[in-house]
Formats: structure tokens, C-alpha cells, sequence
């Protein structure tokens, strides 16, 4: 069934003042700058407080898109909120968010699926407006990272940062908004990127805790490959599946995983450095919050216009993966 197409009216970035650079971090375990630097492209990542959690910064972001959309949160159908650091088991970030903007009229949930919960969340919407159940959803990516990484583990604590960043999707005229997504997910590679604890599996106990299995633990070199290979191919896929090819492309907005993922996908598609959009160096990577923080500080600053034709890519933890091209 196909009708109305979906694309982004709205967009909303939000992150906590604090920052934690890599000075700082030279002082909490061995590394050092240039460690940080030539690995990961990191130079510095937002760091909320004690007092802070993932939904303020959701609501914040979800506010601001809003406003820029021209809606009301009683427009909203439903709130997708994609996060690995939800406020707390139950109930759902997302919930908890429509709460906090007042969105009566919407249902409430959220999306895990790691640093690829953001295009997870759009393709789930983009079919719900394509075929009429809903016209208006708020997606967020939204994540506090810093409270679920390990000091002592020097491997995963310079990378992750925290913020979010909000899209409120809609109808939009023929030939404009998601032209072609797709999500994927391979479960065999668990343990490439996972926190053991706090489940069903381990539980909670002094022991888990004692055990630092609350934390993210991580195999870098073994998940870059897969990273790279999995975003360059549903990349090409969905460009293909547009009806365009990769020349047509005005902008990549990959997940800002690591520096030498991104400049390794663009290798491997054939995009000149210069379509591709980087933050990961005042970011660090805020998994599901990358892509659409990203989007609004292009937006803003002018490199995504009226008609731009943008290509987003994911990789995160699961493994899962995704690819959406979308012309503005």
C-alpha cells in the first residue's frame, strides 16, 4: 500500500553543559590525547551530571523540534524514543517524555536497538504514515552514556558522550522525505558490544556489581570490520533503492561511531570527505543521538536545505545496522 511519503518537518538537538575532555581523562586512567585522537577522532564529549538523566534531554530536543515544525504536542500520534540508557526499567523513556511535553493524544515507547535506534525509529514510522495510521510521530534519540561506561576500561571510556536529538516526522510532497530505509540486526555478534548486566541473564546482585558487568564492554578491532561492511552495504543499497547513485549524494550523516568507521565507509562507497559530516570530535559518540543531533546542527548551519539529498547510515550494538536516504 503506498500513500503518503513521510519525511522530517522538525528537528531538535539537546546535550548537557558539562564536558570531559581528553585532558581530563589523561587523569582517570592511562591514556593520553594523542591515543584518543588517532584512534576514535575524539577530542572532547559531553558529560551530564549526577542530576541529570537521558528524558530532560529528550523532552528538550523533542520541544525544540516542535517548535520548528510549527506543531503542538497534541499533534503528536506517537513517540518513538530510541535509547540504551533509559531513565529506568519501567516505564519507557518515551512515556515518560510524552509526559513531559504534554503529547495526550500519543502513544509512548521506545526503540532498543543501540546506536542504530534513531533509523530503526524512522523506518518504523515512515510505513505508519505511508499507510495513514498515524501524521505525526516525534522520533528521539536520547542517551546518557557516561553513567554506563567504566573509568578503568580506557578501550570504551574516551568514546561515549552524552545528548539528544529529536525529528518530528510528517507528510511531505511527492518525491521528498524517506525515499528508501532499511534496518537489519545479526545477534550472533552479542558480545562485540554489550552490557551483561542488570537483566534477566545476570540480575543485579553485589556480585554483578563487584564484577563491573554493568558496564559497556566492547571488542573494537572485531567490530570495526563488521561496522564498516554492514554501513557501506545497506548504504549503497538504499542509494540504489532511491533511484540514485552515489555521485547524487549531497551529504553523509553516518553514525559518529569513530572517526577511521566513517572515513572507512566513505572509502569504501567512493564519497569525497567533503560530503561527508563529522561531529565526533566535540561529541564523542552518543549511539542512538548521533544521526539526528547531526542533522539539526546541518540543518542550522545551512548544509542540509530545501532539497537536499542526504544519505544517514547506523551501526551499533546487537549487532544491528541501517541505511535511509532522504531528500529534505
Amino acid at each position: 500500500m503506498t500513500g503518503q511519503n513521510a519525511g522530517i518537518i522538525g528537528m531538535g538537538h539537546s546535550y548537557p553543559e558539562g564536558i570531559l575532555t581528553n585532558a581530563d581523562l589523561e587523569k582517570m586512567v592511562e591514556t593520553n590525547d594523542e591515543w584518543i585522537t588517532t584512534r576514535t577522532g575524539i577530542k572532547q564529549r559531553h558529560k551530564a551530571a549526577d542530576n541529570e538523566y537521558t528524558s530532560q534531554f529528550g523532552t528538550r530536543a523533542a520541544l525544540q523540534a516542535l517548535e520548528r515544525a510549527g506543531l503542538e504536542p497534541t499533534d503528536i500520534d506517537i513517540i518513538l524514543c530510541a535509547t540504551t540508557t533509559p531513565d529506568q526499567i519501567m516505564p519507557s523513556t518515551g512515556a515518560l517524555i510524552q509526559a513531559q511535553i504534554g503529547a495526550t493524544n500519543a502513544a509512548g515507547m521506545d526503540v532498543f536497538a543501540a546506536c542504530s535506534g534513531f533509523l530503526y525509529g524512522l523506518t518504523m514510522v515512515e510505513s505508519m504514515i505511508r499507510t495513514g495510521q498515524i501524521r505525526y510521530a516525534l522520533v528521539i534519540g536520547a542517551e546518557v552514556l557516561t553513567k554506563y561506561v567504566d573509568y578503568t576500561d580506557r578501550g570504551t571510556c574516551v568514546i561515549f558522550g552524552d545528548g539528544a536529538g529529536a525529528a518530528v516526522i510528517g507528510p511531505v510532497p511527492e518525491g521528498k522525505g524517506i525515499l528508501s530505509t532499511k534496518i537489519k540486526s545479526d545477534g550472533r555478534y552479542e558480545e562485540q558490544l554489550y552490557a551483561p548486566g542488570g537483566g534477566t541473564k545476570l540480575g543485579t546482585s553485589h556480585q554483578t556489581i563487584d564484577d563491573r558487568q554493568h558496564f559497556f564492554k566492547m571488542k573494537g578491532n572485531e567490530l570495526f570490520k563488521v561496522a564498516v561492511r554492514s554501513m557501506a552495504d545497506i548504504s549503497a543499497e538504499m542509494v540504489k533503492k532511491a533511484g540514485y547513485t552515489v555521485d547524487d549524494i549531497d551529504i553523509v550523516i553516518p553514525h559518529q561511531a569513530n572517526q577511521r568507521i566513517t572515513d572507512a565507509v566513505a572509502a569504501r562507497l567512493g564519497v569525497p570527505d567533503e560530503k561527508v559530516y563529522s561531529n565526533i570530535a566535540e561529541m564523542g559518540n552518543t549511539s542512538s543521538a548521533s544521526i539526528p543531533i547531526a542533522i539539526d546542527e546541518c540543518i542550522q548551519s545551512g548544509r542540509i536545505k530545501e532539497g537536499t539529498l542526504a544519505l544517514l547510515t547506523a551501526f551499533g550494538g546487537g549487532v544491528t545496522w541501517g541505511g535511509t536516504v532522504i531528500r529534505f
